[in-house]
């Protein structure tokens, strides 16, 4: 060869391996940044679901940001609120005096005597729901009035401008309690509403009074007509201490010092019935102060002994109520002074006679602060609607403006895990419901239920998937003719391609009604499905060699196919006799009648089966390529040694090909617990814990899907379906994490064989 010609090899030679150097790096480097990426991305994901999930578990502050003097002149309050932005503070004396004022300063905005209290003693006062924001005095001469602050929202200069007021829902002109001349009111207490009003009062000797005020308007003008009755209340024997009516005006709760609290049903304002008494003091102590929880359902009591408790009336199977104590809280040394709830949320405030703040939510069971507000006992408290402020008055009549921060009280590990007892409920319950039509509900945002449904998809998709797939997938490999495998592998696998969302729909619309007419045939198809293959078998055994040589080695499951549809088809077909002959003509309906279980159109049956025949794909192509990649020596000696081809197979082939089977079925778990679209079409989306195949189901991954647009940003129920996110995520990680340490320690286990 010509030195240049040699020289020109040599060169194209160098350039062809530099180039090809070039790209191998090109692609090692792309890889490793493919790679990283990837790990980047989970380790984002996770720490951004992280992110959102923990301020729900931070601790509540309370500030102080200003302390002022009121002119109260001795003075006691008997009331003390705050507007809806924390800006002007309200405050009644006990002398029918009233102050607005501003709540950083301290500064007058506005004041004076109550219409029809400037001349007359008051004898007493209380105030209604704190969302309502009514306040009732009892005046000399057993008369009441009924005041309600309003502040009237200007936007001048484009600054937001709040006018306060004082407004009479049921006019100036003092009305009647009912009592006779020689009666003397001691106690006072009601609910107003824009229709009617109700108040109870009673006298220091034990005598009560409901008086009704029905609101009619007049068509014609702004004029109101009142309709006033007054029925006396069935006698206690005991000195009344304390009475609160909820805000529907349908409970009566009349406590005594010693504890004794009885509960009146009060909805027939002519016809009031005592339906229970119970002790709320039997460990010891005293009743010092009680208040209603936001909604009226639940009362609490706090006592000299620093124990506060929650009752609520609870239904039994006779539809009788009673009052049961749910829940206590023991974090004060002394006597409960004050207990105040918020507006709008289960969450309270109460203070002792030593000067102490606590902050407390009922549902989740928590005390979530525990401060002490200057070294004197609190007379007075309040907080703001939005409970993002607080007002306190010390003994000397000082205030105390402070800012507080607790954004997601609902949020405890037994909120989210365990059973709570719930308002209105009859027992400790696992329930996610996290919204409803009133301001007042009680968030139930338990994952218990989600985590069941989500378990509950999983279990019976992988039941019907892992036998189909891995059994298809070992005969495909092991026993099926190339040219039938040829087309049947790639079939399968086009599945996997098929979307969730069509799948689900088929489900829903379907497979759930075809299965609820034609459930007997379901199940007899469970079991004549496999005997037809038994009785194929046992028939090609006895078959004439010439006739079985019509079918080659590896064809066989070709004529199955039929043998399947046949089945099938007989199964349905005689699904309406073995109804009518054995279950009265509807099996789900016998079910209930005979056994008491339901069943729902939409169950946990057919989930399985429209999951599974999602996941069927993944775990057929990974379980199939494993097992066709078992060296061929292993099953050559395997058979030379006298092992028939089923023996080879379980001794040897599915031992040697377990670690990608293994990682067959953990993919398609992963698939399964994933899944979103399919459980949400095809189940009942009710968040029900139920082993019964023939119920319905909520998931993590639907719930997530369903309520996420729904949710405020921010809010704690966004806050927890980030972490549903996140407790999935970590499940996914886990599993796989394990499924790779097994399959490792398969691999290498059945390596060397």
């Amino acid at each position: 060869m010509p030195k240049a010609l040699s020289d020109a090899v040599r060169r194209g030679q160098t350039r062809h391996r530099s180039w090809r150097m070039l790209k191998n790096s090109a692609f090692g480097w792309t890889m490793a940044v493919g790679g990283i990426g990837v790990i980047v991305t989970i380790v984002m994901i996770f720490f951004y679901l992280f992110y959102v999930v923990v301020p729900m578990f931070s601790a509540a502050k309370i500030e102080q940001v200003a302390k002022y003097q009121l002119p109260l002149d001795g003075k006691e309050l008997v009331h003390l609120s705050l507007d809806e932005y924390t800006e002007i503070g309200f405050a009644v004396t006990s002398e029918g005096y009233y102050y607005f004022f501003d709540a950083y300063t301290g500064s007058p905005i506005a004041e004076g005597y109550i219409s029809g209290s400037e001349k007359r003693k008051l004898l007493a006062s209380a105030s209604g729901d704190s969302s309502e924001g009514s306040i009732f005095l009892a005046v000399d001469g057993n008369h009441w009035i009924v005041v309600r602050p309003h502040y009237a929202l200007s936007y001048p200069n484009d600054k937001r401008h709040i006018t306060p007021s004082l407004t009479y829902p049921l006019g100036r002109t003092p009305i009647s309690l009912g009592f006779g001349d020689d009666e003397s009111v001691a106690l006072i207490t009601g609910n107003s509403g824009v229709e009617e009003t109700t108040i109870v009062a009673a006298t220091s000797g034990g005598a009560m009074v409901l008086t009704h005020v029905l609101v009619e308007a007049s068509l014609l003008g702004d004029e109101k007509t009142l309709e006033t009755t007054h029925v006396r209340l069935p006698r206690i024997d005991y000195a009344v201490a304390f009475l609160s009516v909820d805000i529907d005006q349908r409970e009566l709760y009349a406590v005594s010092t010693d504890g004794q609290i009885s509960y009146f049903d009060i909805q027939d304002k002519n016809d009031p019935r005592l339906l229970d008494l119970v002790n709320a003091t039997a460990h010891g102590g005293s009743v010092t102060s009680i208040a209603f929880l936001s909604g009226g359902i639940s009362v609490l009591v706090g006592d000299s002994t620093g124990q506060i408790q929650q009752w609520f009336p609870v239904r039994d199977e006779n539809n009788n109520y009673s009052l049961e104590l749910i829940r206590g809280f023991q974090v004060f040394d002394s006597a409960i002074i004050n207990l105040v709830p918020e507006y709008y949320r289960k969450g309270f405030l109460a203070t002792d006679s030593n000067g102490y703040v606590g902050l407390f939510h009922t549902t989740a069971g928590r005390v979530l602060l525990l401060k002490r507000i200057g070294a004197e006992k609190l007379s007075a408290i309040a907080i703001s609607p939005r409970a993002d402020g607080m007002l306190s008055v010390g003994d000397g009549g000082m205030i105390t403006m402070s800012r507080v921060q607790n954004a997601h009280p609902e949020v405890s590990w037994q909120s989210l895990w365990g059973k709570v007892w719930y308002e209105s409920r009859s027992g400790p319950e696992y329930i996610w419901q996290s919204s409803s039509a009133n301001s007042d509900f009680e968030p139930k945002f338990s994952l218990t239920p989600l985590t069941f449904g989500t378990v509950k998809a999983s279990f019976y998709a992988m039941l019907f998937a892992i036998p189909l797939a891995i059994f298809g997938a070992v005969y495909t490999a092991y026993f099926m003719t190339p040219k039938m495998r040829a087309f049947v592998k790639p079939s399968v696998e086009v599945m996997a391609a098929l979307p969730t969302v069509i799948l689900g729909f088929l489900a829903g619309l379907w497979l759930a009604p075809l299965i609820e007419s034609y459930l007997a045939g379901v199940f007899l198809a469970f079991i004549l499905v496999p005997l037809s293959f038994l009785l194929v078998s046992f028939l090609l055994e006895r078959v004439p060699q010439k006739v079985r040589g019509l079918v080659a080695d590896g064809w066989e499951a070709a004529i199955l196919v039929p043998v399947v549809c046949v089945a099938i088809w007989i199964s349905l077909a005689l699904s309406h006799t073995i109804d009518a002959t054995f279950f009265d003509g509807n099996l789900p309906l016998w079910l209930f009648n005979q056994w008491g279980i339901s069943y729902d159109q939409r169950n946990s049956l057919v989930v399985g089966m429209a999951i599974g025949f999602a996941v069927i794909p993944t775990i057929f192509s990974i379980s199939e390529d494993a097992v066709f990649g078992v060296p061929r020596h292993l099953t050559f000696g395997s058979l030379a040694l006298g092992a028939t081809p089923w023996q080879t197979v379980i001794g040897v082939v599915i031992l040697t090909a377990s670690p990608g089977i293994f990682s067959a079925v953990m993919i398609g778990l992963g698939r399964a617990v994933g899944e979103t679209m399919i459980v949400l079409m095809a189940t009942g989306n009710t968040p029900i814990m139920d082993l019964n195949i023939f119920e319905g189901f909520r998931a993590l991954s639907a719930n997530i899907a369903v309520e996420m647009p729904e949710s405020e940003v921010n809010s704690t129920h966004f806050r927890v379906l980030f972490l549903a996110a996140l407790v999935l995520f970590l499940v996914t990680f886990a599993v796989n994490t394990v499924a790779e340490i097994v399959r490792q320690r398969l691999r290498v286990k059945y390596s060397n064989m």
